[in-house]
């Protein structure tokens, strides 16, 4: 069978799978940790408000139709014509090219929907899976951001990723 990665926006019942996924304590650069299922449902309360406020489109990743991550694009707010690609994936489909085709979905998403002009992924530099999403979805590294990402309470730098409309 043919895998088919998909994406859709977030639902209330997407809670307790992304409680699970995120609590993986091998997600050694992605810190987002909620403490229960609940503190996960007022993260995906708020997705209404982000959206008709463009701040934040939050998507959760399907494969055949099983919710396996999330991937999400947040609108600068002082320069509203770019935005920032966020993703995750279950450890159990690591590798296998799906952060890859969600990244690509939300683009066309951001270039067209939303009219963006540059799309950015920022991601630590110890973080070789999430350097590959970049480049395989033809994102081009523009440099370092010394100290530009906070994980686990640490300030580390991070590689800047961005492809242009």
């Amino acid at each position: 069978m043919v895998s088919k990665i998909t994406i859709r926006p977030q639902h209330m019942t997407d809670a307790k799978r992304f409680y699970e996924i995120l609590n993986n304590d091998n997600f050694k650069y992605f810190d987002v940790r909620p403490k229960s299922i609940e503190d996960q449902k007022i993260f995906l309360r708020a997705n209404s408000e982000k959206r008709k406020k463009n701040i934040e489109y939050n998507y959760a990743i399907l494969l055949n139709g099983k919710l396996i991550g999330a991937v999400g694009l947040k609108i600068q707010q002082t320069r509203k014509f770019i935005g920032e690609i966020g993703y995750f994936v279950d450890e159990e489909h690591w590798g296998k090219g799906i952060a890859t085709k969600a990244v690509k979905l939300i683009e066309k998403i951001g270039f067209g929907k939303l009219k963006l002009k540059r799309i950015t992924i920022v991601m630590l530099t110890v973080n070789k899976g999430s350097m590959k999403v970049a480049e395989k979805a033809g994102y081009k590294r523009e440099g370092i951001l010394k100290k530009g990402l906070s994980n686990f309470g640490k300030h580390k730098d991070a590689y800047l990723y961005a492809k242009t409309k």
